[in-house]
């Protein structure tokens, strides 16, 4: 089957949310979700969730799952806020585990911060499925970016997270806590497998050097022939040497110190003080 697929773009994190919906019936998904913050004022704003909320309620859909290909450091997820306005279970791969548990450490959280994915509605494991309606959905652990990454293989069409961008950008970075190069190679392997004609929705695109507008379908074919990192059949020694050294120069994203506190929490803020305030903790020199 072919789904009905709608990007959204944030510009303000390069992120691209997708509402997925069965092609016979009013069923649908809603893929890596944004939260707007503004990390100068401390302050949120539900203007891109907003977005997806008109779109869904406007064209009848019903949501079914709000799906997390993992979690994120470079935006806060909507899950929450959207589960309350348009319903939907949440859902992310069971090595969140692993993450909230190494995240927790960083950020100092205590025996009260539980660490067992409970905060989630669904863990998925590699060779789950689901539906969307009639649509199945099938799931891919497609760990190197991070231990939990997924790719939700739905119908013809593969959501990728952060493991490959366009052709032109390549991969994603592997230098996180808990990420590999190694193993981001045999992830990407795996998604190449899939049938050349498989569409590929990225999480992100930056505009490639030489690209005018920004983009985010791509298929198989096209990421195995003409991928920069991957592509053309480079080899996975090239692939690590390649990873590692261009890892090594990049900055920490500019909001990974709320987006994992907030995201290894489902999408919540941390538990409010006494007097109703939330805070979000910044670890010196942990990062």
């Amino acid at each position: 089957m072919k789904p009905e697929i709608k990007a959204f773009f944030d510009d303000a994190t390069n992120t691209i949310s997708y509402v997925v919906k069965d092609p016979e019936g009013s069923a649908c998904a809603i893929i890596d979700s944004v939260l707007d913050f503004d990390y100068s004022s401390g302050r949120t704003d539900t203007r891109s969730a907003d977005a997806i909320v008109a779109y869904v309620q406007g064209n009848d859909l019903t949501v079914e799952w709000l799906l997390e290909t993992h979690v994120h450091a470079d935006h806060l997820s909507a899950a929450p806020y959207l589960q309350e306005r348009i319903g939907g279970k949440i859902g992310i791969g069971d090595r969140i585990k692993i993450v909230q548990d190494t995240f927790g450490k960083v950020f100092n959280e205590g025996t009260e911060f539980q660490r067992d994915g409970s905060q989630f509605d669904k863990l998925f494991v590699e060779g789950d499925s689901f539906h969307i309606g009639q649509l199945r959905g099938d799931v891919l652990h497609t760990p190197g970016h991070t231990p939990a990454c997924l790719t939700y293989v739905i119908g013809d069409a593969a959501f990728v997270g952060d493991t490959l961008f366009m052709p032109d950008f390549g991969t994603a970075r592997c230098d996180f806590p808990g990420g590999s190069s190694e193993t981001m190679y045999d992830s990407v392997q795996k998604i190449l497998s899939l049938p050349d004609e498989t569409r590929i929705f990225v999480g992100h695109d930056y505009k490639a050097p030489g690209r005018d507008d920004y983009a985010w379908e791509t298929t198989v074919g096209e990421q195995k022939a003409r991928n920069v990192h991957v592509g053309a059949g480079k080899s996975k020694d090239e692939f690590v040497k390649m990873r590692n050294e261009r890892d090594a120069t990049l900055d920490m994203p500019k909001l990974i110190i709320p987006s994992l506190q907030v995201n290894m929490r489902a999408g919540q803020m941390p538990p409010a003080d006494d007097k109703g305030d939330v805070f979000l903790k910044v670890p010196v020199n942990k990062l």
